[in-house]
């Protein structure tokens, strides 16, 4: 087999070209244990052939939901998949009304869960769902476990119509159904067929550093996300060796234990481990921490291609040596590339990292896009901060009149599952519309500008674009999430959520009397002025109508789980509005 049309082509090709005894790995009781190629195809047949036994048709639907990455995801994956069955991806973490949701929209018939927990919220409302069986990838009471299936398949004598199936399903036929986090309403269902991920998943692997069974990829980004599992068929037929990490909270530790050479994160993460650098370098003294200092401010004004010079060159090799091979060593001192997507990156954060020798190579995409529109290649000049690449192989990308950029090519979705009318509403002919505001500058680089929705007047008519406020408020260490409000209202404002872990370190080392729960530090009069400076800061940088004028700090953290966030840790700005109304009328009708 030469040709990869179909997900389930994947593994096949990898067996046939690059196969590799560590493809898959996993911790288990502490042990990193790994799969092969044959071995996984072997265990997706295997599961196969019990779902046939378990009278499983073409286009039935089983739900997967994970709360990490592991090998069980994979095979579940392949061996749905190649019996024409489609798999919907669900993200753990949210509610269990969203659960019902999205089983009963999708017709889920049959439901893999990774623990307890997401157990427990799935037979929480089961019984109002058509799951006909539950099954758990860890050992639960009361539960099936899935290695059932292992058992019900381990008879071969029905691999001939699972090679049947195999044959029947076309490229163009629907693989998955992957419901979008929106910031508001009810998530979409995208339908997107074998050939809209295989063709990206090609398309894309262009723009990754070249790699093979010697390259160790760390993966921790949601699987039932599109940008993450893209880059696993990518991972997969490139023959890399993938090892997921047991949580994200546990990246530096595994991270050192495998030493990867590639993964791929989002903004949120590298701004985080860049605060903790930071944090710690607050601690040093002396020499030392003017050396840090040093070469930190060196990192701030790196230019890819060595387009500073030699001299400034001379000086970052002296910074590698001394500081920055430190933070390599911190996530296991081979990690030469990172892929960004999800949000937008900020150039701070880009040429830091890039000094200190971890290339962030900026993506962008959505779920109705399969999801790769354009990325960043540090070869062949295809990097550019504040860019997010060039559009790739076979997509092609347009600016309409009013800024939203279009999207045409086999990348772009069968439309959002029992609604053609939305599906209506986001397409132009062949035109996918994104949302999202962009341009091409003169050498083909695509930089977004915002998003078409959220840009809002203000009483006085003047418009407000609050993702570009957003993004250059959150490069603060003081500011962990923030909203821009202030449609029809005389003034933009902000409601911010304190970096409160940021900023009890910081109360401690600058000897603050100021109590470190989180209401005392949202109420601090100290807080709120330290605030404001970095709110002054950021209004520099844009015209006086779009300054910040006014703002309210909550002192709550916005998670997933309490509903401020979607699940790709996006604000969701109905629910912040709502929440936080009386902050709101403060600041407008104080």
């Amino acid at each position: 087999m030469t040709d990869v049309k179909r997900l389930f082509d994947f593994p096949y090709y990898q067996l046939e070209h690059k196969p590799n005894s560590a493809a898959l790995v996993t911790k288990y009781n502490g042990q990193w244990t790994p799969m092969s190629t044959q071995e996984y195809i072997d265990k997706a047949n295997s599961i196969s052939r019990a779902l046939l036994r378990m009278g499983i048709m073409p286009n039935d639907k089983i739900a997967v939901i994970s709360t990490s990455n592991r090998t069980e995801w994979n095979i579940m994956d392949i061996g749905v998949l190649q019996i024409g069955a489609q798999n919907i991806p669900v993200y753990p973490t949210i509610s269990s009304d969203d659960y019902e949701y999205v089983l009963n929209h999708s017709e889920s018939i049959y439901c893999f869960v990774s623990d307890a927990e997401v157990l427990e919220k799935v037979n929480k409302i089961r019984s109002k769902t058509k799951l006909k069986e539950v099954y758990s990838f860890n050992h639960i009471e009361g539960c099936k476990h899935y290695s059932e299936l292992f058992e019900l398949g381990k008879d071969e004598s029905n691999q001939n119509e699972v090679e049947e199936r195999k044959a029947a399903v076309k490229p163009n036929d629907l693989a998955t159904i992957i419901y979008t986090s929106g910031t508001t309403g009810r998530p979409k269902g995208v339908m997107l067929s074998h050939w809209n991920i295989t063709s990206n998943a090609l398309d894309a692997s262009k723009r990754l550093p070249n790699m093979g069974e010697e390259t160790r990829i760390l993966s921790f980004l949601p699987i039932c996300h599109i940008f993450e599992r893209v880059l696993i068929y990518i991972y997969q037929y490139a023959g890399t060796s993938i090892y997921f990490a047991e949580g994200i909270d546990k990246i530096g530790d595994n991270a050192k234990e495998i030493k990867p050479n590639l993964m791929s994160v989002v903004p949120r993460l590298l701004e985080k481990v860049y605060d903790k650098i930071m944090a710690k370098a607050e601690e040093l003294s002396g020499i030392k921490k003017a050396l840090f200092f040093w070469a930190v401010g060196l990192g701030e004004v790196w230019e890819p291609y060595k387009a500073n010079g030699p001299w400034y060159e001379f000086k970052l090799k002296i910074a590698n040596k001394l500081i920055f091979s430190k933070w390599r060593e911190a996530l296991g001192g081979e990690l030469a590339t990172m892929v960004s997507g999800s949000a937008a990156l900020q150039p701070r954060l880009s040429r830091i990292f890039g000094a200190a020798g971890m290339q962030v190579m900026q993506g962008y995409g959505l779920t109705e896009t399969s999801p790769v529109i354009s990325v960043e290649k540090y070869e062949n000049s295809l990097f550019k901060i504040g860019t997010v690449g060039k559009p790739i192989e076979n997509v092609d990308v347009k600016i309409a009149e009013d800024g939203e950029i279009l999207v045409k090519g086999p990348n772009v979705m069968l439309g959002y599952y029992k609604d053609p009318d939305k599906t209506a509403e986001v397409m132009t002919g062949d035109y996918f519309h994104t949302g999202d505001k962009g341009e091409i500058d003169s050498d083909g680089f695509l930089k977004i500008t915002g998003r078409k929705k959220e840009m809002f007047k203000t009483s006085g008519g003047k418009y407000i674009i609050p993702t570009l406020l957003e993004n250059e408020l959150k490069q603060s260490r003081f500011i962990e999430q923030v909203m821009v409000i202030g449609e029809g209202e005389k003034m933009p404002a902000a409601i911010i959520q304190p970096n409160f872990e940021f900023i009890e370190d910081w109360i401690q080392r600058k000897g603050k009397k100021i109590d470190k729960t989180l209401e005392a530090i949202a109420n601090s009069e100290i807080i709120q002025q330290r605030i404001q400076k970095e709110v002054d800061t950021c209004n520099k940088k844009f015209g006086k109508w779009e300054q910040i004028k006014r703002f309210e700090l909550t002192p709550e953290v916005w998670s997933i789980e309490s509903g401020q966030l979607t699940p790709t840790m996006k604000v969701k700005r109905s629910v912040i509005r709502e929440k936080y109304d009386l902050l709101y009328e403060k600041i407008y009708r104080p």
